[in-house]
């Protein structure tokens, strides 16, 4: 699934790749929209005023192609009015009960045992039948009906939004039983029937309920189904197209001054339920064929192409869709639009289109996509050595989708956001964001689509390469850029090493038991954790022999389901064909199953020459925090790490070696003459801080003034984010990762400079109210003042030439542009001033307008409001009293959305540093017990670890700092 990832990667492309700005409304609330409070907007308005030169540059730099999106569509409010406990008709509005039969007639044969208004339903157990009840009252299906096939019919009435559905499911019988249990949720079912083939005819139904506490529908028969044996049910119903941004969802765009709507779906990882009847584990995977009964006006689109299409003479058509292979239900999708699209077709003949507002085909904003599109195809093809399993795939844009993008086989839908873009104002920036969503969708069609996990607990199977994948596929697309070997440090690996230092972090194969924890496992420590061990494993086992597992894994598990013990033995496997022979599973369970990562010490050995000793410890930013977790987990945190390592002096590095460190402490021997520095984790391919003795970060430190370019630029950036972690923990001195800041004055690389600048923001915010700020302020301009000059601004603002120019210079120039801006340069505040004024009385300001009229900023966006006024020093206590005020509102609306709570409860307490603010936290905590209860977890840890760095460590920095500026 697309990620929130656009907000989170730095300097302006800083999550929704959790691809996410989008957001999804929960069921049944009658909450549909959020007024921004007015006090809010105008403390918006205030700190984009205050910070001119910052809004300045996300307007210059980062100028993101945005065609305006429609509000929410009229139509019929709410799902359908409660949940039928007994058989008969749940009626819906409008033409929905006519033409149950989507598709017309049935090719099935019809089947007996309905379940009618008269007959007596089956009623929900009572306390003493809970036992004899279990299979409904379980957190997952039994396992006793496997699903092989689904015909699905469905008639769309876009007028009223509502559809009909008739689903005929081939079932086989594993286990004997009466019970035919399903789920479904928010559908009105009005018919029910089971048969067992044409000859023995049909199965007595007693009745059928709905039980909304696992989102199941239980059909009790009269007898009970066979083992080993096929049978088919027949489920007739109503639901509505919502009005909200899951299942089967509605939702508009104006064109020529006309609106015009369009229904789409969004199933993973549980909404297939709320648009048909279905065993909706990603495990039941069957084929599906899938016919879709709208009026001629419109264009439907499914997983497969369209195999016939029938005209009726009241202006209505049915296009029934080829069948699909196997596949799991999160990842079947339909859309009913009336789209246009251009196409193209690879090497091997995969039909790509992209389907669009007609206005946006027309002005090529979709060409971009479609053409790396189908050479992503290409490049997966070539490096899984497995062929795209589809026909086609078509690429759909949407004006509003609850994340940036979603990987459904053969049709993948992406907010227009993410997918168009046009060249003669888009950025540099914006054309990285763009491809790499679109890259990390085309790698699900394999990881994901075609190979998929046995269950949600291993979902970074699936997200954690699609995420490690975007900067593999797009150093294919763009070789110059670097991304894996050097974007990826600072968006993903110092990014979830945050995260992954809290002691209420989890591991990333984590126990998944109910439909709510399923949405938990949808983070970045899943996404961003998954993709950075991947890569630490790519790099220990040489990155063809990891092609070649992959290639074999895919080729063993396609159209399957496959579990990380699966992966583990398949790479083994392929080592072993190497001649090594590592247990891939022995040191990967360390890594997946265990929380958090090691920081690993290394100090000279004073007793013995040319001997190390070196340590591992559980890191965690802080320590009373750290004694807490390992007392409530009993874990000794060991892990089996790869750890890298070289010695060098003023010109010269050693060659590369390999230490596995597997105790608490080692001793190893190493040549390390006087004047010598170690470094370890080179590049940081590896998932862990080093530590050094003061000795070595001193030479370490010298080295970089001296001549830098003697260490890679990746190092440079790991020894930047270590420093600044580790000071941050308390287990180094807080002005080592300071004075490492010198050095950047001779830096011309945009990595360590993005390193530097993601480690300042946040050290900025927990000193932007203390009386000394200024001292902090001072320093930190006077390092970036001498490169800021030298880059100067960009000459041609806007004639598109920032797509065109050089990836690393332009990001380079943008970033110290940033951190001159942010802390005050004088200078940098008139050049944004004048640019601002300059680019509002132009024709390009879609976006300021809009951005404060509450009725067309998307549901989505305006949780970034709230985010921004949190992050400006003058609207933070305004944010958190909002967003204590709204909770209520602000949880029912994004609270069945990944990735959109904890995104806003971090956005809003992260910066959060004082007894007060972390008192009133803990006290507002109580009143919502158990409500997004992991995400309130550890807002308070980073509070607490905020109020204790301030109160250890701050008078130590301004010291340090106030002699500093004296010399």
């Amino acid at each position: 699934m697309g990620e929130n990832d656009a907000a989170l990667r730095a300097g302006g492309r800083g999550l929704s790749d959790p691809w996410t700005d989008s957001v999804g409304v929960r069921p049944r609330t009658t909450e549909r929209h959020i007024t921004v409070h007015k006090r809010l907007v105008l403390a918006f308005a205030v700190s984009i005023v205050a910070l001119l030169a910052v809004t300045m540059l996300a307007v210059l730099l980062s100028l993101r192609f945005d065609e305006c999106g429609a509000s929410a569509a009229p139509g019929a409010d709410g799902g359908p009015a409660g949940f039928p406990v007994r058989s008969g008709n749940a009626s819906l509005p409008g033409s929905a009960r006519r033409n149950h039969h989507a598709g017309g007639d049935s090719s099935e044969p019809e089947v007996g045992g309905e379940a009618t208004p008269g007959t007596p339903s089956a009623q929900p157990p009572s306390e003493e039948e809970r036992e004899q009840w279990q299979p409904w009252t379980q957190l997952r299906l039994s396992g006793h009906l496997k699903p092989l096939h689904y015909n699905l019919m469905l008639t769309a009435f876009m007028e009223n939004f509502t559809f009909s559905g008739e689903v005929n499911v081939e079932i086989a019988c594993r286990n004997a039983t009466r019970y035919v249990v399903l789920h479904a949720s928010r559908v009105a079912v009005e018919k029910v029937q089971v048969a067992e083939d044409r000859v023995a005819g049909a199965v007595p139904v007693a009745g059928f309920f709905l039980y909304p506490q696992t989102q199941v529908l239980v059909v009790v028969l009269n007898r009970t189904l066979d083992a080993q044996r096929n049978y088919n049910l027949k489920i007739i119903y109503n639901a509505l197209i919502e009005n909200e941004l899951l299942g089967f969802f509605r939702s508009s765009y104006v064109l020529h001054g006309e609106r015009r709507f369009l229904g789409v779906t969004q199933f993973s990882p549980t909404h297939a339920r709320k648009a048909f009847p279905c065993f909706d584990e990603p495990i039941y995977k069957a084929t599906f064929k899938i016919s879709i009964k709208h009026q001629a006006t419109y264009l439907s689109l499914s997983n497969m192409p369209v195999e016939t299409s029938v005209f009726e003479e009241d202006g209505w058509v049915t296009d029934h869709f080829s069948q699909t292979p196997l596949m799991s239900t999160y990842y079947l999708a339909w859309a009913i639009c009336n789209f246009t699209y251009k196409e193209t077709t690879t090497k091997s003949g995969v039909a790509v289109r992209l389907y669009a507002r007609p206005d946006a085909i027309r002005r090529g904003s979709g060409d971009y996509a479609l053409h790396i599109t189908k050479r992503l195809i290409e490049f997966y093809e070539d490096y899984f050595k497995v062929p795209y399993s589809l026909p086609k795939l078509d690429l759909l844009a949407v004006p509003k989708h609850p994340y940036a993008a979603m990987e459904n086989w053969g049709l993948s839908i992406f907010v227009e956001q993410r997918i168009l873009l046009d060249p003669s104002v888009s950025s540099i920036s914006y054309l990285l964001d763009v491809t790499m969503v679109i890259v990390h969708e085309i790698c699900h069609q394999w990881f994901g689509d075609l190979v998929t996990p046995v269950w949600w607990e291993d979902v970074w199977l699936k997200e954690g390469f699609a995420h490690y994948f975007e900067f593999v596929g797009t150093d294919y697309l763009y070789p110059g850029w670097n991304m894996e070997k050097q974007r990826f440090l600072t968006d993903v690996l110092h990014e979830v090493m945050l995260l992954d230092g809290l002691a209420s972090s989890h591991p990333v194969s984590q126990e998944v038991l109910q439909a709510t924890d399923i949405d938990r496992v949808f983070d970045w420590i899943a996404y961003k954790k998954g993709a950075a061990l991947i890569r630490m494993l790519a790099n220990f086992m040489g990155h063809s022999v990891f092609q070649r597992g992959l290639q074999d894994y895919l080729t063993i598990h396609k159209y399957g389901n496959a579990a990380r013990n699966d992966l583990w033995n398949t790479l083994s496997e392929a080592l072993k064909r190497n001649g090594k022979y590592v247990n891939i599973q022995e040191v990967m369970d360390q890594w997946t199953l265990q929380m958090g990562y090691p920081v690993i010490t290394i100090l000279g050995n004073t007793t013995a020459e040319n001997r190390i000793i070196i340590t591992q410890q559980h890191f965690i930013y802080d320590i009373s925090a750290k004694t807490k977790a390992v007392e409530l987990r009993n874990s000794s945190y060991l892990w089996q790490i790869p750890l890298t390592i070289v010695v060098g002096n003023r010109s010269h590095v050693s060659s590369e070696a390999i230490i596995w460190v597997s105790n608490k402490t080692e001793h190893h021997r190493i040549t390390l003459d006087k004047g010598s520095w170690l470094l370890g984790n080179i590049n940081q391919t590896g998932y862990f801080r080093v530590n050094y003795d003061l000795r070595n970060w001193r030479l370490l430190i010298d080295q970089l003034i001296r001549n830098h370019e003697v260490l890679s630029v990746s190092n440079r950036a790991g020894l930047i984010d270590d420093a600044f972690s580790l000071a941050r923990a308390g287990s180094l001195p807080q002005h080592i990762p300071l004075e490492i800041m010198r050095y950047l004055s001779e830096e011309k690389d945009f990595l360590p400079w993005h390193a530097a600048s993601r480690a300042l923001y946040p050290l900025d915010k927990l000193l932007d109210r203390m009386e000394k700020y200024n001292v902090f302020n001072e320093y930190i301009l006077k390092q970036v003042a001498a490169t800021y000059i030298k880059l100067g601004w960009p000459k041609n603002n806007f004639n598109g030439s920032l797509v065109q120019a050089s990836y690393q210079h332009e990001e380079l120039r943008r970033e110290v542009i940033m951190l001159a801006c942010s802390f005050g340069n004088k200078h940098c505040h008139r050049q944004a001033s004048t640019l601002i004024s300059d680019w509002i009385s132009s024709n390009r300001n879609r976006l300021l307008n809009l951005s404060l009229n509450s009725e067309v900023v998307l549901d989505q966006d305006a949780i970034d409001v709230i985010i921004h006024v949190a992050r400006n020093p003058h609207g933070r206590d305004l944010a958190w009293k909002f967003f204590r005020d709204k909770w209520k509102i602000l949880n029912t609306r994004y609270g069945e959305a990944l990735f959109m709570n904890s995104k806003l409860i971090s956005g809003v307490t992260e910066f959060l540093n004082t007894e007060g603010e972390l008192k009133e936290l803990k006290n507002f905590m109580k009143n919502y017990d158990g409500v997004a209860a992991a995400s309130f977890l550890r807002a308070v840890e980073t509070v607490e670890a905020n109020v204790r760095w301030k109160m250890l460590y701050q008078d130590e920095l301004f010291q340090w700092l106030g002699k500093a500026l004296r010399h």
